[in-house]
């Protein structure tokens, strides 16, 4: 298991956890980052990801995307 943030662009991979506070798992929850869900990294702008999830492109910032496990 490894951040989001180490993942390589293009890679599919499946989210194991989600960490942090209840605010930020819900938060990220609502933009569609649930465990057994996938996430792709589309690229990475100045320490900010572009990911794919659910179909939808979102950008979630280093910190954000560090409490995500894949």
């Amino acid at each position: 298991m490894m951040p989001l943030t180490f993942c390589s662009e293009g890679e599919e991979n499946i989210i194991k956890r989600i960490g942090g506070g209840e605010e930020t798992r819900r938060h990220l929850e609502n933009l569609g980052f649930v465990p057994g869900g996938t996430v792709t990294v589309i690229s990475t702008t100045g320490g900010n990801l572009i990911v794919n999830v659910k179909e939808a492109r979102v950008a979630v910032s280093r910190e954000m995307a560090s409490k995500i496990m894949v």
